[in-house]
């Protein structure tokens, strides 16, 4: 469960700074919104490393799937972008790797 957790926070984390950083170069938005992204930015590399597998490419690669269900919850319910039924596949597709990485039996 803590990882999950671990996961959706570091989501959340590159997510929202990558939002805010475009809101500042893409949209205008005050310096602000570029400097708290870089922050949330920062905060997303670090948290990731609270992960408790051993594998840095593993942990980065299971949570990659994570970032893409996230970043079609996010354009759902922040940017009101409604996704497809193959962007619902995609990232179904997506999780079930994720839990091949770090659900699979290994020695």
């Amino acid at each position: 469960m803590s990882a999950i957790m671990l996961f959706l926070l570091a989501g959340f984390a590159e997510i929202g700074g990558g939002y805010l950083v475009w809101l500042w170069l893409r949209e205008g938005k005050p310096t602000m919104y570029g400097i708290f992204g870089g922050i949330c930015l920062t905060l997303y590399g670090v948290i990731a490393t609270f992960q408790s597998f051993p594998s840095f490419g593993r942990v980065y690669a299971a949570y990659g799937g994570i970032f893409i269900v996230l970043s079609l919850l996010w354009g759902w319910w922040i940017d009101k972008k409604t996704p497809d039924m193959y962007d619902w596949i995609g990232g179904a597709i997506c999780l079930i790797g994720v839990g091949v990485m770090l659900l699979a039996p290994r020695s």
